[in-house]
């Protein structure tokens, strides 16, 4: 079998969307890349039964190997995988809130600067298609577009990342940013950062998270390092070997 550490990482990250409450039960899917392909949860199977075999390889044109059936949604990630070389992980869960605002057809708007986590100043909503069809999935691509989540209307959301881990990461965050778009929703109009500040904020998501990148004007401010000078300071008064 090949891949299996890959495999069972799969599996890890369906069971932790459980455990972290963003997905329930069988629905939501998971896949990664590989040289061959990519790897993707089969159809229908619970996360805490799901072994290693049950996770089945594609390849880029369609097709799988094996005797389980890939996820309904094989052609989402199929598509995602063809066609961003960023995704290197997808997440897809039903996640509570974020599905409630999706039954809606709404998006989440600059309500908070970390809308920006999905690559955009918002993140949108694809218009609606049955799950598991090819018109879904170019719904899915076109709110995709410039972004690295989106709601799918009537459903749930879709994410992808650098690895599992990111991936599940930013599905956890959307998740999170519905929640907190739909109480201040119920309490009145949030206040939406206007496309001035959100331009500052993708500027300085740019090197969010990451350590200190020379001569990049946007960014994030750093405190004052003190060890660094301490130590050289140590270096210059030590006594020379007589």
């Amino acid at each position: 079998m090949r891949h299996l550490a890959l495999r069972r990482a799969v599996i890890a990250t369906c069971q932790e969307m459980n455990r972290l409450g963003i997905n329930q039960g069988r629905s939501g899917n998971v896949s990664v890349r590989v040289p061959e392909g990519f790897l993707v949860t089969g159809s229908g199977i619970p996360y805490e039964a799901m072994q290693p075999r049950h996770i089945v390889e594609m390849d880029l044109d369609g097709g799988y190997r094996g005797e389980v059936l890939p996820s309904s949604e094989w052609r989402m990630h199929l598509d995602l995988m063809r066609t961003r070389a960023d995704a290197q992980a997808v997440v897809h869960t039903h996640s509570t809130h974020a599905t409630a605002l999706s039954c809606l057809r709404l998006g989440i708007p600059a309500f908070h600067y970390m809308v920006a986590v999905a690559g955009g100043a918002d993140i949108s909503c694809a218009d609606y298609a049955t799950f598991g069809t090819a018109a879904l999935s170019r719904q899915m691509l076109a709110a995709m577009e410039g972004r690295a989540a989106c709601l799918l209307a009537n459903h749930g959301v879709v994410a992808i990342g650098r690895s599992l881990e990111d991936a599940l990461a930013r599905a956890v965050e959307v998740e999170t940013l519905a929640k907190q778009y739909w109480i201040a929703r119920t309490l009145g109009q949030p206040v939406v950062l206007d496309e001035a500040e959100m331009a500052r904020v993708l500027a300085r998501f740019r090197s969010y998270g990451q350590q200190r990148r020379e001569n990049d004007p946007a960014a994030i401010e750093m405190p004052e390092q003190r060890d660094q000078p301490r130590r050289a300071n140590r270096r210059t008064t030590r006594a020379r070997p007589r």
